[in-house]
């Protein structure tokens, strides 16, 4: 995964839990390794590993209405599944004789959480099957008598698995990133080139496409075996477009007809999947926010946790806020938060404006409470004009220029040199001659930093060196 486990990922907007454990009961997978957890009995019998016995397999394969060459494959996966979920537990391993599990009782009587518990360890015993070496490569791995000869295998299991959670990683971050394709399933080339290609490679060298064309071999198989448990929906890869198997290689091009991506495998985060694997994620120590978990917290906060988030995740999530709160207390919770001198504190402000915007008129008590604040008094006359209100007092220079420097450092924080800020910086220089003049002398503790990046920023070479001489200035003041 491209993130590592210290930064945070974009919000993630998962369906209600009641929705997400109906998904779970329903999958494929799942609700056949509940069934065989119904029908097991005193006379069910299993091997090493809670396996079950072959000739015990017709029967199963007959409660789950299973027909045809695959019937005993499946019905064997669905019985590991109730085993390693929990569903059925060994009773005697030397009798081979199996009970009901504890977490059969809670799938179909305990909470939603209980339901997705259930799932999750089904899904996690099925991740741990998808990074294992396929029947053909363990059959020609075999010696003369029926072992497996790992050494003859090329395969690491912790590599194979490392890539697989890479994978997924990416995936759930195309899925939750508001720039990405969301809902819209991603062309497995793409989700293997993102674990080969390095970024910023224009073109891709053959050995790349070749390592590009094996991965995607190895997720058609990966993914086929993780649609049943209701991670993924998945099209595989068309197989009139794998390669005769006398040729070089049976494997798909790695040359993708954008005309007909779909052919190479589509795959797209099922809800459920993107409940899974967020909770992985939060397993493995990334912060994983999901929209909506700030409701019940303060306004610090709300304003501290939306402050990496992307706009439309940062409005659900105020939005979210809100609901549960009465307006003007919300309002003067939010404008105590917003006040400080610390580095965060411009983009608390900025949060805190934002948020004031989705506040109705009852606000405005808290509003005009805070006019003769140095920190808050330029947002409050901007909410209260925004409002229509009366009698809004004209703000000194002195709150203007303040207002400026805490917006441009706001800005800053949560995009960085971006084009937008650009503009900004280039429009101030722009209405305002004596803008530089005056700016150095503004009591902020982002004065300096911010005439800096005026500096890198405006494209004019002599307004960049008076931006530059002024934040020399504002540092040399501030000491």
């Amino acid at each position: 995964m491209s993130a590592s486990p210290s930064s945070s990922l974009p919000p993630v907007r998962l369906h209600p839990e009641a929705e997400l454990a109906r998904d779970a009961l329903s999958t494929p997978l799942l609700s056949r390794a509940a069934r065989l957890a119904r029908w097991a009995g005193p006379e069910t019998r299993v091997e090493a590993g809670g396996v079950l016995v072959e000739e015990q397999l017709p029967a199963a394969a007959e409660v789950l209405g299973l027909t045809g060459d695959d019937a005993a494959a499946l019905a064997s996966e669905a019985w590991r599944i109730a085993v390693d979920a929990g569903l059925v537990e060994v009773v005697d391993e030397e009798a081979g004789t199996v009970a009901a599990g504890e977490e059969l009782g809670l799938l179909f009587g305990g909470s939603p959480r209980d339901v997705l518990d259930v799932w999750l360890a089904a899904l996690e015993a099925v991740l741990a099957d998808a990074s294992v070496p396929d029947l053909d490569e363990l059959i020609e791995a075999m010696d003369e008598g029926g072992e497996v000869d790992l050494s003859r295998l090329d395969w690491d299991a912790e590599a194979e698995a490392e890539f697989l959670d890479g994978v997924l990683g990416n995936l759930y971050l195309l899925t939750v990133s508001e720039d990405g394709p969301g809902d819209d399933p991603v062309p497995l080339p793409a989700l293997a080139a993102s674990m080969i290609v390095p970024d910023g490679s224009r073109v891709p060298t053959n050995d790349m496409l070749e390592q590009v064309s094996d991965a995607m071999m190895r997720l058609d198989e990966q993914f086929r075996l993780l649609e049943p448990v209701g991670l993924v929906d998945y099209r595989p890869v068309d197989e009139a477009l794998m390669t005769d198997a006398d040729d070089t290689a049976a494997q798909p091009s790695a040359t993708v007809d954008d005309t007909d991506v779909s052919r190479y495998g589509m795959v797209r985060l099922t809800p459920l999947g993107c409940y899974g694997l967020r909770a992985r994620l939060l397993d493995a120590g990334f912060a994983a926010p999901a929209v909506g978990e700030l409701s019940d917290k303060g306004a610090d906060a709300l304003l501290d946790g939306t402050a990496a988030f992307p706009p439309a995740a940062a409005h659900a999530e105020t939005r979210s806020w809100l609901a549960h709160r009465d307006p003007l207390a919300a309002a003067r919770e939010l404008l105590a938060a917003a006040r400080g001198g610390d580095e965060g504190a411009p983009l608390r402000r900025l949060r805190c404006q934002q948020a004031l915007s989705l506040v109705g008129p009852e606000a405005e008590p808290a509003l005009r409470d805070v006019l003769d604040d140095a920190e808050l008094g330029g947002l409050a006359r901007v909410w209260l004009s925004e409002h229509g209100a009366a009698d809004v007092p004209v703000p000194s220079q002195a709150m203007v220029f303040w207002l400026t420097i805490d917006t441009v450092a706001a800005q800053l924080a949560a995009e960085g040199n971006s084009e937008e800020l650009q503009a900004l910086v280039e429009g101030l220089a722009e209405q305002h001659s004596g803008f530089f003049a005056a700016a150095w002398r503004v009591d902020h503790p982002a004065t300096a930093d911010v005439l800096d990046a005026m500096g890198r920023l405006h494209p004019d070479k002599k307004v960049a060196k008076e931006a530059r001489k002024a934040a020399f200035k504002a540092r040399s003041q501030q000491g």
